[in-house]
């Protein structure tokens, strides 16, 4: 049994069965169609809010999105909330309210709130410190409203960009996701709301990037890529609570897999809060990986894994798990564990307190505030990646006296500048006669308004994001033709299932862009007028054509939904009024038959002269241009250290262009031998930061060597003694040859082999200090 209070245990002693049953279930309201289909199906049964009574006679564990399932005005939901609450704690036997849970990956996804850049572009930016921020307008939001757990982060690593969730994922490199998840954790809940990370584990490494796939990964890949951004979050970032993945591991479907959710999570890793099913992962182990007969025997399994609440609904832990008990086919006192962790979670939100919603309800919510804008402007801005630049950019100072064209399917549509989990992707797609809400800005209005009122803007669509209609490509190619400058914005449209390029459920065969996005780009540039190419995309496309071809663009931008002041952002940047820092955090592919790659591949997983097919990437993971040019010099690195023990690396960065910018300082190592096959490079640390022109700043970092740890042959967890290589570089195929990177420093760890103990798991970060120095003459 967990350890929990007195209170605790005194509570669930007075418990019958049905109510212990229901503390440990959600329900889902107002489930409208908005999810898979069989989702819906499998919710179909659903009552309404009239009969809420007999629902929740014994009692309620979770409201599954009562305020993120259809639009509804914050201030009129939040007053049904605390009276519904009331009505918990006054008309059930226990008294007890329920937990309310809200997805919260682009921000809060309800109607009116804020809408933030999506986790990939949270990647771009690698500023932990910002991300932090974000979460704590998020989580402030949230408590307001009475809502106790957020459905986010997501830690997977990306695998393969043809997965419809990459826009949801924050990087392919395990340590970023991890560094960025834990800052996201830690804001969040310094509000006083649980994280829940999701989705534990593997569930990005589905066979050629499927949704719903089974999942063909070592164990030793799971171990040392996929694990480590959970267990930061969890040790480091203290998690409250985790979400199984929809995934099946080497036949064993996580839901069912006592090995992860209680073995490893809790065993070893000590972790005492809620696991959470992937709604209807328990109903899914009978009806979609056929391992249970029954919705009771699925019940049973999941339980007995360690799957603590079903959400969003009752479908299996209630009425057929009640009645495997009665028969004598289950142990109640898996149920037991279960509740006890239930109500201690409560306990720790503050719902046992006998003052809880007896206040009254907000009004006047604001979601949106000048607060929550600054953030996302700000985090818009940093995720920003300059991909090519032949100088057109940043655009002349006399550019508001010039015609300029903006063109392309997502240049007047503010839905293209968001994620699949915003609000009006996920939500109001369903509920075409609601306006969005907030004010989103489209790229063609950033642009306007950035070149102000003597801007000569001229648009033109050109085509939509999917499809082959080519009719507009006539007005585009006259748009161009008579401006001085056009920016083609083009990308994704994202969705769920179907609706959509891009998010949950649209899986791609193909990594070329949507459409006849690609013709229309080659078509406004050879009107012979200079292209400024924009993509506002939830994944990384084959665009090798726009960055190296003969007839590319002048230059390229990458954003990866940026959100409600992604528009903003964009136009700063062409405007240069932002100087773009953002870096890739997912290589950019050269095809999606050179897929899954990775840059953390070992020797063979790379360029080859036995092969004919190359993997590799047109632009490398950490790969970001600038408006400023930034040098390297004085490299400093320990020339051993204990295995187990952190070294030190310092480098002098100074910015040699003529304006202030932001530079992201990347420190790289790599095993030169070891007893499994290596990395050929691996991310050891990071750091933003800020120089004027001319001015150059000393960063130092303090890398555990379990940075460079791994799983032995015998799957112990180890930092094995030898020499490993550290430099620093511009991105993970900088060179010093190119003038990219620093000199490689050899570095010997000596002594035994240290086993990582659970003790030491938390001491996985390296600090970093920046110190100026005198500006560089």
């Amino acid at each position: 049994m967990p350890a929990v209070s007195e209170r605790v245990r005194a509570l669930h002693a007075r418990m019958t069965l049905d109510e212990k049953l229901a503390q440990i279930v959600g329900y889902w309201l107002d489930q409208n169609g908005m999810a898979a289909p069989m989702q819906s199906e499998m919710a179909a049964g659903q009552k309404d809010a009239g009969q809420l009574a007999e629902v929740t006679k014994h009692g309620l564990g979770q409201y599954s999105r009562v305020y993120g399932t259809r639009p509804v005005d914050p201030d009129e939901r939040a007053a049904w909330l605390w009276d519904e609450q009331r009505r918990l704690k006054r008309e059930t036997r226990l008294g007890i309210p329920a937990l309310v849970h809200e997805e919260c990956l682009t921000g809060l996804a309800v109607w009116k709130a804020a809408a933030f850049p999506t986790p990939l572009a949270w990647g771009a930016s690698f500023d932990p410190e910002l991300v932090h921020e974000m979460a704590v307008v998020i989580g402030e939001s949230m408590r307001e409203l009475g809502i106790n757990q957020g459905l986010a982060p997501v830690l997977d690593v990306i695998r393969d960009p043809r997965w419809g969730r990459v826009d949801e994922c924050i990087a392919e490199d395990p340590y970023v996701v991890g560094v960025l998840g834990t800052s996201y954790v830690q804001g969040l809940q310094a509000t006083g709301i649980h994280a829940t990370l999701k989705h534990f584990v593997g569930y990005s490494a589905t066979r050629a990037g499927r949704n719903h796939a089974p999942v063909s990964a070592g164990a030793r890949e799971i171990a040392d890529v996929f694990l480590p951004p959970f267990e930061m979050a969890l040790l480091d970032g203290g998690a409250r609570s985790v979400m199984n993945s929809y995934a099946e591991i080497d036949g064993v479907p996580l839901g069912s897999s006592e090995e992860y959710l209680t073995e490893l999570l809790r065993e070893r890793w000590g972790f005492d809060g809620v696991v959470v099913a992937d709604y209807f992962a328990v109903a899914f182990l009978e009806v979609m990986h056929a391992i249970a007969a029954d919705r009771g025997a699925a019940a049973a399994a999941a339980l007995t894994a360690g799957i603590d609440i079903e959400l969003p609904t009752g479908d299996a832990y209630l009425a057929p798990l009640a009645e495997r008990i009665r028969a004598g086919q289950f142990d109640e006192a898996l149920v037991d564990r279960a509740v006890l962790r239930a109500l201690a979670q409560k306990e720790e939100l503050g719902l046992l307190e006998p003052d809880v919603f007896e206040d009254e309800a907000p009004t006047n919510i604001d979601l949106d505030s000048p607060r929550h804008r600054d953030v996302a402007r700000r985090l818009a801005e940093e995720s920003v990646v300059l991909l090519s630049n032949d100088g057109i950019l940043p655009m002349s100072a006399d550019a508001g006296k010039s015609r300029v064209a903006v063109i392309g399917p997502n240049a007047h549509r503010a839905e293209a500048l968001m994620g699949c989990y915003s609000f009006a992707n996920h939500v109001l797609a369903h509920h075409p006669e609601f306006p969005i809400g907030i004010e989103i800005p489209t790229v063609l209005e950033g642009v306007t308004a950035e070149f102000g009122v003597d801007a000569d803007v001229v648009y033109a669509q050109g085509s939509e994001v999917e499809g082959d209609d080519r009719s507009g490509f006539a007005a585009a190619e006259a748009a161009a033709a008579g401006a001085d400058v056009a920016i083609v914005v083009v990308g994704d449209q994202a969705g769920l299932f179907g609706r959509g390029t891009v998010g949950e459920g649209n899986d791609s065969e193909s990594l070329d862009l949507p459409g006849v996005q690609r013709e229309l780009v080659e078509a406004v540039v050879a009107t012979g007028t200079p292209v400024v190419m924009v993509m506002l995309t939830g994944r990384p496309y084959a665009i090798g054509w726009a960055l190296d071809g003969d007839k590319r663009p002048a230059a390229v931008v990458q954003s990866f939904f940026p959100g409600e002041e992604g528009a903003s952002a964009l136009a700063g940047v062409i405007a240069g009024r932002v100087n773009p820092s953002g870096r890739l955090p997912i290589s950019l592919p050269r095809s999606a038959g050179a897929q899954p790659f990775t840059y953390l591949h070992p020797p063979l997983g790379g360029r080859s002269e036995v092969t004919s097919t190359d993997p590799t990437p047109v632009r490398p993971f950490g790969f970001g241009l600038s408006y400023s040019a930034f040098s390297y010099g004085d490299l400093a690195i320990d020339e051993e250290v204990a295995a187990g023990a952190a070294f030190g690396a310092a480098v002098t960065v100074t910015n040699t262009g003529t304006r202030v910018g932001d530079h992201i300082v990347q420190l790289y190592g790599h095993d030169v031998t070891a007893s499994v096959t290596r990395p050929v490079v691996q991310l050891l640390g990071f750091q933003r930061v800020t120089l004027a022109a001319g001015e150059s700043a000393t960063v130092s970092f303090s890398v555990p060597t379990q940075r460079f740890a791994f799983s032995d042959r015998s799957m112990t967890r180890i930092v094995e003694p030898g020499a490993v290589e550290v430099w620093v570089g511009a991105d993970a195929a900088a060179s010093e040859a190119a003038g990219t990177a620093t000199a490689r420093a050899t570095l010997k760890i000596t002594g035994d082999a240290h086993v990582i103990a659970p003790s030491d798991r938390r001491v996985v970060t390296a600090e970093v200090h920046v110190a100026a120095v005198e500006f560089a003459r």
